[in-house]
């Protein structure tokens, strides 16, 4: 998330520069006409590919495409542009942000994801493991009272808490498997009941 914050400000601050030499160069009446132009033409460019990553971080955040709730029990999730697909869900009454990954067994919550949902990480006891791309981590075994994703409730939720850093929490086959079908089509996740 970092980041996305670093290119905003440097797009930002290149429209600044932009700006700011428009102004200048108008109020030079000194400088050799063909200057001028060559440094309006230079301001135009580097404005541009300003516009064009500005434009790329607001489609990007703004108008990306939502998760659909359908009233047959039937959840349809857009695959996002970095290939994943994102679902929130509520986990003990509190909104829970995750990445659906088929390849973890488990529905893995980050410590921050944990603590949120009421989980009181003092007191959990890190006795398993699990293998990730970084290497091995110890996992805490926890039950959700509560998982809501969209109009769907489950209780007594099986989860670990990962007591390595994640960015993000991980819904995992663990969870998936309470629905009664996966597919994958069409750029779309379908989760149905």
């Amino acid at each position: 998330m970092a980041e996305m914050e670093t290119g905003r400000v440097i797009y930002l601050v290149v429209l600044l520069i932009m700006v700011a030499g428009w102004f200048f160069m108008q109020s030079r009446e000194g400088l050799n006409r063909t200057l001028q132009y060559a440094a309006v033409w230079g301001m135009i460019f580097v404005g541009g590919a300003a516009a064009v990553g500005l434009w790329q971080d607001i489609s990007r955040s703004g108008s990306g495409a939502q998760v659909q709730m359908t009233g047959a029990g039937q959840i349809i999730v857009p695959r996002a542009r970095d290939g994943h697909y994102y679902l929130t869900a509520m986990i003990n009454g509190e909104n829970v942000r995750f990445v659906v990954d088929t390849g973890a067994t488990d529905m893995v919550l980050t410590q921050a994801d944990a603590e949120r949902a009421g989980i009181d990480l003092e007191n959990l006891a890190y006795l398993g493991r699990a293998n990730t791309a970084n290497g091995q981590v110890r996992t805490a075994f926890v039950r959700l009272n509560e998982v809501t994703l969209g109009d769907v409730t489950d209780r007594d939720v099986s989860a670990v808490v990962n007591e390595g850093e994640m960015e993000q929490s991980l819904m995992g086959m663990g969870y998936l498997q309470r629905w009664g079908r996966i597919e994958i089509a069409g750029g779309e996740l379908i989760l149905t009941r």
